[in-house]
């Protein structure tokens, strides 16, 4: 009972997201701000939603249920408490759910969020969070359902795979989400400065503390993963060994770049089509890891399933987002306020040849 209800909450936090999204475009159509005001409690609700479906599957774990497919794959009820919780997201099911809870988390991280963010890039920001949040719940229930059940039910599960038997298996994919997710922000404020013809230095501001805890958390990540591999698989730590991790360096080298883009708009006004690029860029490099490790493509100790119609929806998703967001770059660009100029040889100069070598 508890799993359906975990699987009914999941569903719930798909159609408030949807609400979540709907509210401030329909406002900023309008022009009413009432509606725009309704994206921040849709996103703490949404959140909450996900909070239960990601409790239920993870009570699912720890009862050793294996009448739940995902707890059957990825789980055995000989292994230790820490191995079965970190078995939630061993597996593509729960892994996907881990990304949506903390896609439904930084919405509700900006819908509380003070700052000095003005209301309508916030409410419009919330409103494409909860977008991306609707679109990955969507490809959960239809795709990768984490609550179905198997029939008739195993004695036992088939346990976890020996090499993911670490405790960098408790923290290495969590950080690593945590930043991949945690670019939806700076991703979700570009959409709505482009949506609202504000890209600024105040702007710059409200998106570089963003900005920069995605990529710490995605730096933690890596660390963790790489020292894993160093004791475990004997790859020395580099990431030139393994395809998946060069998947995850790719939005960390375009977020340290966006890091250094948003400092020379916030303090110079400069380079703001640049910026707001490389915001829509590192999330959809982080979309395309996910792709990657996912559809088949590569193979690797990372890779989770070899399915073409999960590979081929996640394909979808990519294409909507990237196409969507450049599509509204290529649209609305041209009409943002040109920035300050600067000389070559000056800080912000060494910033943009940085920036330069970054993106290379």
């Amino acid at each position: 009972m508890v799993v359906e209800f975990g699987h009914f909450a999941l569903a719930l936090a798909l159609g408030v997201a949807l609400i979540q999204c709907a509210a401030p475009l329909s406002g900023l159509a309008l022009r009413d701000m009432r509606l725009m005001a309704l994206a921040a409690p849709a996103a703490i609700l949404t959140f909450l939603m996900l909070v239960v479906a990601w409790a239920a599957l993870t009570h699912a774990f720890i009862a050793s249920d294996f009448s739940v497919a995902a707890v059957a794959q990825n789980s055995h009820s000989a292994k230790a408490l820490m191995y079965r919780i970190s078995g939630v997201w061993a597996g593509h099911e729960g892994s996907m759910l881990l990304w949506v809870l903390c896609l439904g988390g930084y919405g509700a991280a900006l819908a509380g969020a003070g700052g000095t963010a003005p209301t309508r890039l916030r409410s419009l920001a919330i409103g494409v969070e909860g977008l991306l949040t609707a679109v990955f719940s969507a490809y959960i229930l239809l795709f990768s359902n984490p609550f179905l059940r198997v029939v008739p039910p195993p004695e036992d599960g088939a346990g976890l795979n020996p090499i993911l038997e670490d405790p960098g298996l408790a923290f290495h994919p969590p950080l690593l989400y945590l930043g991949y997710v945690g670019f939806s922000v700076t991703f979700a404020f570009a959409v709505a400065a482009l949506m609202s013809n504000r890209v600024d230095a105040l702007w710059a501001r409200v998106v570089r503390p963003w900005t920069l805890g995605a990529w710490v958390f995605l730096t933690l990540g890596i660390g963790v993963g790489s020292f894993w591999a160093y004791y475990e698989l004997g790859w020395g730590g580099w990431w030139n060994w393994d395809p998946v991790e060069n998947a995850s360096f790719m939005p960390w080298l375009s977020g340290l770049a966006l890091i250094h883009a948003t400092t020379v708009t916030e303090r110079r006004g400069a380079l703001k089509n640049w910026t707001v690029f490389l915001s829509l860029l590192t999330f959809s490099l982080s979309v395309l890891g996910t792709f990657l490790v996912r559809s088949g493509i590569l193979t690797s100790v990372h890779a989770f399933v070899a399915d073409p119609a999960r590979g081929s929806a996640i394909l979808a998703v990519l294409l909507a987002v990237s196409g969507g967001s450049l599509a509204l770059f290529a649209w609305r660009a041209p009409t943002l306020t040109p920035g300050a100029s600067f000389a070559l040889v000056s800080r912000e100069g060494a910033l943009v040849l940085n920036n330069l070598f970054l993106a290379a």
